[in-house]
């Protein structure tokens, strides 16, 4: 299998990492959450799982080709008031697509604590 095209090398990865922390990360540990999360976990097969269901429940939607966006969130709750991302369907292949409400979002991953650094 080839590489895809969109993989960035990890010089840049890192140099992006850096540049949240220097410009919004320093900014969100002065909230009130304190210092919060830098990154999101799941393993290769949850989001094979994921992808997979996605792929079935929009085809019988007739929906050929979705794709997925990543939101940024944060969690509302007493004990992990965390920064964290969610992965919701789209009804096409492009960024101007339309969230697809028929299929649930994905969540529930875990974080490095404290924050992994890439």
């Amino acid at each position: 299998m080839s590489k895809p095209a969109k993989c960035i090398s990890v010089k840049e990865a890192q140099d992006l990492h850096a540049h949240w922390v220097a410009t919004r990360g320093a900014s969100l540990s002065l909230s009130s959450v304190g210092q919060d999360s830098h990154d999101v976990f799941f393993t290769v097969a949850e989001l094979q799982e994921y992808l997979d269901y996605v792929k079935d429940e929009s085809n019988k939607q007739g929906i050929s080709n979705p794709g997925i966006r990543i939101f940024f969130a944060a969690y509302n709750e007493t004990n992990n008031n965390r920064s964290t991302v969610f992965l919701a369907p789209t009804d096409g292949d492009d960024e101007n697509s339309d969230n697809n409400y028929n299929v649930d979002p994905f969540n529930r991953g875990g974080t490095g604590w404290p924050p992994n650094a890439y």
